[in-house]
């Protein structure tokens, strides 16, 4: 006999992960999608969907708002407002194929990526602090493609 687990509604929240669990049940029962709950929030949907997963803090008012678009209990509101601990890989290599992707282009084109940026710009990084990412879809002959723009603030090193 399968036994399906979901997070207790009753129980008060008291982890990011519990509060996670809620989110995403809600999300589920009132049919809603991330680009609904971003757009609801007034936010970019790309960070709302990252902050809805337990990567970023929200402000005081989102979190509010965030609980009364998903019906939460107003207890996970100073929860979802904690600065979380930030990372999502449990292993490396990442095992969603989705993930594994993204994580594979890295892996081939990151080198090459890193020494253009310091060529194009000098001796430093690209933040992710100070940091933008959109998620397109583009047409093409052979089927759809997924687009990805990541736009971040140029660091240069400081001696």
């Amino acid at each position: 006999m399968t036994q399906t687990l979901t997070p207790s509604t009753t129980a008060a929240p008291t982890t990011r992960q519990h509060v996670t669990d809620l989110i995403l049940v809600a999300k589920r029962g009132l049919g809603l999608s991330y680009t609904a709950i971003a757009e609801a929030l007034g936010t970019h949907r790309v960070w709302t969907t990252s902050a809805l997963l337990g990567q970023h803090p929200f402000p005081a008012v989102l979190a509010d708002k965030l609980c009364a678009v998903l019906e939460l209990p107003e207890a996970c509101s100073p929860i979802l407002q904690e600065v979380p601990m930030r990372g999502s890989f449990e292993a490396l290599p990442p095992t969603d194929p989705t993930i594994y992707r993204l994580y594979e282009a890295l892996q081939v084109y990151g080198p090459a990526l890193k020494y253009l940026i310091h060529e194009d710009f000098g001796d430093g990084i690209m933040s992710a602090i100070n940091f933008d990412l959109q998620l397109g879809r583009v047409s093409a002959e052979d089927g759809e493609r997924v687009q990805i723009t990541l736009t971040g603030k140029f660091l240069p090193y400081k001696w």
